[in-house]
């Protein structure tokens, strides 16, 4: 539990200062001056009085019980000051001294002891190198940052990552007179985590959102399981900043290369119901919507404006993010019609003309949302002159409060009226934005939560799995001194996984080439089969549609004769593969991605999937539903549905394959990068041509091991 934390009934601030210029002065006084409800203890060993409060040398000389120290001394005191802490008996801490971790060299040992140190009895620690807590409760009342505004009581909790990014979140926060129930600025994270901190927001009943700017996930698995847990109950935003990752670029696999690191968070993100935000404005532009606003019970919007500009982007966005610009009724087009003046349109979009007064507004706006077939609207309001904004607002607002059941966003556009325009919305708890895009941004985030909602849970699903005759495959390619599967290595592991293949064979020689075509059947494939061989087509080594014996014997004469010319390779022998009929070619892939594990991809393959990138990623393991989703969630997915009288692929054999693969990598997570490309998606079916697998290098897979488990230990 945190409540030593963001609910202490005493609090120690060690460090205590009376120069108004630092951090200790400014600790203590936004404690004091923000009506903290229990005892504060300053704790200076130079001063006896600090803003007129008796102040200790130590925290040891505090007679009373200690909830919570916040301790502001230099970084080589702060572990002594943390046993003393210890021996009186305090149940947290927050460091806010900076100088471990963050600064590398000597830093990383010191913090490597502050954790160790609190870990070893029992006590919770935020920080290092962070800003502090606060709790807006009024049974609390605890401002413990260094931050010069205290926001206004509300039901939203926020983390920050950067004390910086911290101080000016709740600036903002203060300024659009948002709520906030409790604050933390974690820091380093070497104890509380994001994690700990969704654990203790997600049976908060002050809490009815969730906001978080982070830099880096600690246990992503253990994130994924309690984010899926609070995202059902209340919404979770996150700005994750750190969007690059250059090694990615040069992996050697399709998967590798495409499956950076920030593909990893938005797979998780995605997986765990999370909304993304990308910048910290549009976090607070997601947060006001959901704050104040119920979730709109489908995707179709209607949209009234006083201008044809904002109206059209409005739609544009709205569309652009899977919301329905909605065909209004005939009976609400009707009574438009009837009311307005001949030049408004009363289609979708609704257009006022500049003209429109609020009651035009507030009679639109009324209408449109009685229309059964609208579950939102959106207002929007360009001030013409002698219309006051704050007059549009007040309708806004009154319509608002006859239909309490559909979420309502207004848009108050130019600078005339516009903060007496918005503090009227906000007043009555209705979103107010000054850009278009915002307001159609933050609706369509509350229709991905409303699917989310109503987003069956998922299974995961397990298959008889042959260990023992993987097990035996890798060691054999190991004992060669290899980390690549050769083709028919990797085609035994597709077997062996159950996921189907082109029938195949090797062969040695012309003769055996000749044998296996007679045999698998034509028309054939011939594929280069070799330890130095790594890219096929660039040194000849593949050879498709041989429709005769004679034909396969002299292709692979010639294959032969090529490989071995251009790579020296004298072992070099020939896959044969009876080539498999269809024309819609998808991949799927896995890439291990440190700290997060396996990646799983499902994408167009063959030739294309690098050119156009048209995939999608999930963190295995894969439930049925990611997999569903995966299979359906791509830009070119009609192809794969049927176009042209064309019949749809066998949807579910391509899922069965995506839990496959995902079910291999948990099982043996030192497969840490596989492609199966192309798989024909056929109609009753799915039959892999071709892999490229490799297996961790050494101790790499102990070294994957060992760091899940620092991340299990650390959240």
């Amino acid at each position: 539990m945190l409540d030593a934390i963001l609910r202490p009934r005493s609090i120690a601030v060690i460090g205590a200062s009376r120069r108004p210029d630092t951090i200790g002065y400014q600790i203590l006084h936004n404690l004091l001056h923000h009506g903290f409800t229990g005892p504060v203890y300053p704790v200076n060993p130079r001063a006896e009085v600090i803003h007129s409060i008796r102040a200790y040398r130590s925290i040891l000389d505090v007679p009373e019980v200690v909830d919570l120290a916040v301790i502001v001394v230099p970084k080589d005191a702060v572990i002594g000051v943390a046993e003393q802490c210890i021996r009186k008996g305090v149940a947290g801490l927050v460091v806010i001294s900076a100088g471990f971790r963050e600064v590398g060299g000597e830093g990383v040992e010191r913090e490597r002891a502050l954790q160790d140190l609190v870990r070893q009895h029992g006590i919770r620690l935020v920080g290092p190198n962070c800003m502090g807590v606060l709790n807006t409760d009024p049974s609390i009342s605890m401002n413990a940052t260094f931050a010069p505004t205290m926001p206004p009581a509300g039901g939203v909790a926020l983390m920050s990552q950067s004390g910086a990014m911290g101080v000016s979140i709740l600036d903002y926060a203060g300024a659009l007179d948002f709520g906030i129930s409790s604050f933390v600025s974690a820091g380093n994270k070497a104890d509380v985590s994001g994690n700990d901190l969704l654990e203790y927001w997600k049976d908060d009943p002050a809490t009815r959102l969730v906001m978080m700017y982070l830099e880096s996930f600690g246990n992503p698995a253990k994130f994924l399981a309690l984010a899926r847990e609070v995202t059902r109950q209340k919404p979770l935003f996150i700005v994750k900043s750190g969007r690059t990752r250059a090694g990615a670029r040069a992996a050697a696999s399709h998967t590798g290369s495409l499956a950076g690191t920030d593909a990893a968070v938005d797979a998780l993100l995605t997986q765990s119901g999370v909304i993304r935000a990308e910048t910290v404005e549009e976090l607070f532009d997601l947060a006001m919507a959901f704050d104040n606003q119920p979730i709109p019970r489908g995707d179709r919007v209607a949209i009234v404006s006083n201008a044809g500009g904002p109206g059209i982007i409005i739609a544009d966005t709205c569309e652009a993010r899977g919301l329905t610009v909605t065909e209004l009724s005939a009976d609400t087009q009707s009574g438009l019609r009837a009311a307005l003046p001949d030049e408004a349109s009363v289609r979708n979009p609704v257009d006022l003309i500049a003209s429109a007064r609020a009651e035009s507004y507030e009679l639109a706006l009324d209408a449109v949302l009685a229309d059964d077939g609208v579950d939102a609207a959106i207002a929007a309001f360009v001030p013409p002159l002698g219309i006051q904004a704050r007059d549009v607002a007040a309708a806004i607002v009154r319509v608002k409060q006859r239909h309490q059941a559909k979420p309502v966003l207004a848009v108050l556009m130019g600078r005339q009226g516009l903060p007496a325009g918005l503090a009227e919305l906000h007043a009555a708890d209705v979103p107010g934005y000054i850009f278009p895009e915002s307001a159609a941004r933050a609706l369509a985030a509350m229709d991905r939560y409303r699917r989310w909602l109503d987003r069956p849970p998922g299974a995961i699903v397990e298959f008889p799995s042959a260990d023992e005759r993987l097990a035996a495959l890798f060691e054999r390619v190991r004992a060669a001194g290899r980390a690549q599967l050769l083709a028919p290595e990797a085609m035994e592991l597709l077997e062996a996984i159950g996921v189907p293949t082109a029938a195949w064979a090797v062969a040695g020689d012309p003769a055996e080439a000749r044998a296996a075509a007679e045999k698998l059947g034509f028309p054939v494939a011939l594929k280069a089969v070799s330890e130095r061989v790594i890219h096929k087509t660039d040194v000849g080594g593949v050879a498709l549609g041989l429709v005769s014996p004679a034909e396969t014997e002299e292709g692979c004469r010639q294959m032969l004769g090529r490989v071995r010319e251009r790579t020296g390779a004298d072992d070099a022998a020939v896959l044969v593969q009876r080539m498999v009929q269809g024309r819609r070619e998808v991949i799927v892939g896995t890439s291990l991605v440190p700290r997060f594990g396996h990646l799983v991809m499902f994408g167009l393959g063959g030739i294309y999937v690098e050119a156009m990138e048209d995939v999608v990623f999930r963190v295995s393991p894969l439930s049925d539903q990611d997999a569903r989703e995966m299979t359906r969630g791509l830009r070119g997915s009609r192809l794969l549905a049927g176009i042209r009288g064309e019949p749809s692929v066998d949807f579910s054999a391509l899922e069965e394959v995506l839990l496959r693969v995902s079910q291999l990598v948990q099982r043996h997570p030192m497969v840490v990068e596989l492609d199966v490309n192309p798989i024909m998606a056929l109609p009753d079916g799915a039959v892999a041509v071709d892999a490229r697998v490799s297996l961790a290098e050494g101790a790499a897979t102990d070294e994957a091991s060992e760091e899940r488990a620092e991340a299990g230990r650390w959240g």
